[in-house]
Order: structure tokens, then sequence, then C-alpha cells
């Protein structure tokens, strides 16, 4: 992958695809080598998505300065992360789930319908609707 931190990040996402492409696994191969198959496909995903959102990487003299160096904004960040964990805790299962592929790990409508076993349209709805409830769940947090 050329980056320890996109190659975390290429094996946290292989990971949730094993988790939910496991009943995929029809035994016709040893699961080794499926296995090995899906982490290959995640990686060259991983690394084409890339390629389309070519970004150069600030200077340390560009970046702000760090969470730890303003208390009240690393406690406000984890304010906003404890209130997006409430509100993604609310939503269905289906709904979350489709949600997490799509907006953290940037997987199109259809590795979301193969990963989730539904049709495109249904993960296309349930990812509609889950955004939905969490808007009104984040900004009720936020104004309450």
């Amino acid at each position: 992958m050329g980056d320890l931190e996109e190659a975390r990040d290429a094996a946290q996402e292989s990971l949730v695809k094993l988790c939910t492409r496991l009943r995929q696994f029809r035994g016709e191969s040893q699961f080794a080598t499926w296995l090995h198959r899906l982490v290959v496909n995640t990686c060259r995903d991983r690394l084409a998505r890339q390629r389309i959102r070519q970004t150069e990487q600030l200077s340390l003299e560009d970046e702000p300065a760090g969470e730890e160096s303003d208390p009240s904004r690393a406690a406000l960040l984890a304010d906003k992360r404890r209130e997006l964990a409430a509100a993604l805790s609310r939503l269905t299962p289906s709904q979350r789930l489709v949600v997490v592929l799509r907006d953290v790990f940037g997987m199109t409508y259809e590795e979301i319908s193969r990963a989730a076993s539904m049709p495109v349209g249904t993960a296309k709805c349930y990812v509609h609707r889950a955004r939905a409830r969490l808007r009104v769940r984040l900004e009720d947090a936020a104004g309450g």
C-alpha cells in the first residue's frame, strides 16, 4: 500500500468485508485463499480510489495545532464523537451498516449491495434514511 496508515485502513476495511461477506464463502477453495483474494481486492480498490483522489500532504508549518494543544477543542471533538456514536446506536442495524460502509469506508452502493446482501435500491434508501435520522438526532443534541 506504500503507507502504514493506508495499510491499516485496508486491513480494517478487509475485516469489515470479511464480516459482511462470510456467508458468500462457498467452500469451493480453501478459506485462506478466499480471504487472501478478499484482502487483495480491497487493497486494489483502495489504491484505485487513491489515484482518483490525488492529494498533497500539508507541510508541518501549514498544519493547525494538534488537538492535544487545545484542551477545549479536544473536549468538543470528544463530545461530538459521543453524540455521533449515540445517534448511530439508535439506527437499525441495517441502516447503521450501510451508512458506515458508505460514509466511513467510501464503498459504492453496488459494493454495499453485495456486502449486505440487499438490492442496490434498498442500500440507497437505507443510507438516505440513516443520514436523515442522524441529522435530526445530531441537530437535537446540538440544540438541547
